[in-house]
């Protein structure tokens, strides 16, 4: 006997389309990021990230003036706690990106691709240690597996290990301090910019007076380092909204969409090699990603038949 389709109001099935498209766009612009930041040659990792902190800020104060949200810009900046909670995933995303930039600019696109295949994963684990999301026997599995694929890389290529397992780690807690900060994006973002610009600008400052600072040295380089505001702005802005909008299973089932493009990119792209040990750990990571995506959409079906 069929159960009745329980329902779902308009306003919460609007919500969760617009998560879902936000979602979406976020992960496929960064898959293409390294593409991007491969246009920029001669540009050292850190300086890249002090540019995408700089120029972000500038280009969320016309998103800020632009939707009227200097109100709630103040608003937020006068909450300590509120805050406390943004210092902290300021200083998750900006080891994110220190760490994903000198993997581009060292060639090591694909072990950074390994790290946003972990990083579903790990989101798993954190909603069900920290928010008490449910997670079922085929979750389970899928979680060994790529405990397992890891375990295959560390054994064979630890050196870029680390590249993988901060990504993945630094991403996730990012996600989850960002979905329990109730803040909207475009804020959220602007006081996370704002509290990592003055130590940009001033280790900007810094390469200048050592006469290595890229930035002014030909106009398409000077002006796609000021672009890295706009591509670092825009899709944190979409996964802040879909965070809010979805549960971290969910978010963790779309993931492996940037790390997929990211991987092409690195290989077919940029001609990175991969041993045997690297082929075993992605296969593993594959099937665990391919088993947690039969059994999300398994339970989805079970709930509404």
């Amino acid at each position: 006997m069929n159960r009745p389709i329980p329902f779902i109001d308009a306003e919460s099935a609007a919500q969760h389309r617009a998560g879902l498209l936000a979602g979406l766009g976020a992960y496929g612009l960064w898959g293409l990021l390294p593409i991007y930041f491969k246009l920029l040659p001669g540009v050292s990792a850190l300086e890249l990230v002090t540019h995408r902190i700089v120029w972000s800020v500038l280009f969320l104060a016309f998103v800020v003036a632009g939707y009227r949200l200097w109100p709630a810009l103040v608003v937020a900046c006068r909450q300590p706690r509120l805050i406390g909670a943004l210092a902290l995933s300021s200083l998750l995303i900006a080891v994110n990106w220190t760490v994903y930039m000198w993997a581009i600019e060292t060639d090591h696109i694909v072990a950074g691709s390994l790290g946003y295949f972990l990083n579903p994963l790990v989101n798993v684990l954190l909603g069900t240690l920290v928010l008490k999301e449910t997670l079922k026997r085929g979750q389970i599995i899928a979680v060994l597996l790529a405990g397992t694929g890891v375990a295959i890389l560390a054994a064979g290529e630890w050196q870029t290990l680390w590249i993988s397992l901060t990504l993945a780690v630094s991403f996730a807690f990012y996600g989850l301090v960002r979905k329990l900060t109730p803040v909207s994006a475009a804020v959220g973002l602007s006081v996370e910019t704002i509290i990592l610009a003055l130590p940009a600008l001033a280790y900007l400052y810094w390469l200048s007076t050592q006469g290595t600072l890229m930035f002014g040295r030909a106009p398409l380089l000077s002006l796609g380092l000021i672009g890295t505001g706009a591509i670092t702005a825009i899709p944190l802005m979409l996964f802040a909204r879909a965070a809010r909008s979805l549960p971290l299973v969910t978010l963790g089932l779309m993931q492996y969409i940037a790390p997929s493009i990211q991987f092409f990119v690195g290989v077919f792209i940029y001609g990175e090699l991969l041993s045997p040990e690297r082929w075993a750990s992605f296969m593993l990571i594959w099937a665990a990603l391919a088993l947690f995506v039969w059994d999300s959409l398994r339970g989805r079906t079970r709930r509404i038949a």
